[in-house]
């Protein structure tokens, strides 16, 4: 059964990636005390393990997952751009997935190779925008409709 492994924010622009077992999520916040969880299309990103771990395969290195600066990350899906508005259930939140999370050169500077290894097959995640407030924590099922 697909299940959130990974919960994380990051507070200031370029700031170290905390991380937790369980957040609020909002509407106006995306997950809490993120400085990029503004409503909007890019409010919360998701990212797949499978696919982490294929790009950090590709690049002959086991990095930290948020090494990739998404918010939440999950056992058991992968994604694809058929998934593009499609709804992402994690417990009792409700996220639509509006597009792939483009690798940007950070993943470069990150890890020699990251960026590239993150460019096919949607491996470096989707954006999503909040449809409910609800508090997620890890072991939540999730379900992708």
């Amino acid at each position: 059964m697909p299940t959130l492994i990974g919960i994380a924010y990051k507070t200031e622009k370029n700031g170290q990636m905390v991380t937790l077992d369980k957040a609020n999520v909002t509407l106006s916040k995306g997950v809490e005390n993120d400085i990029f969880g503004r409503p909007g299309k890019r409010q919360v990103t998701v990212m797949s393990i499978q696919q982490w771990q294929q790009a950090c395969h590709e690049v002959g290195k086991n990095l930290p997952w948020y090494t990739r600066r998404a918010n939440l990350l999950v056992d058991g899906i992968s994604f694809t751009a058929s998934d593009k508005g499609k709804q992402l259930v994690v417990g009792k939140l409700i996220l639509e997935i509006t597009g792939e999370t483009d690798p940007c050169k950070k993943m470069a500077i990150a890890y020699p190779g990251l960026e590239k290894a993150l460019q096919p097959d949607w491996r470096g995640g989707v954006t999503c925008r909040v449809l409910n407030n609800a508090t997620v924590a890890t072991s939540n099922i999730v379900t992708l409709k």
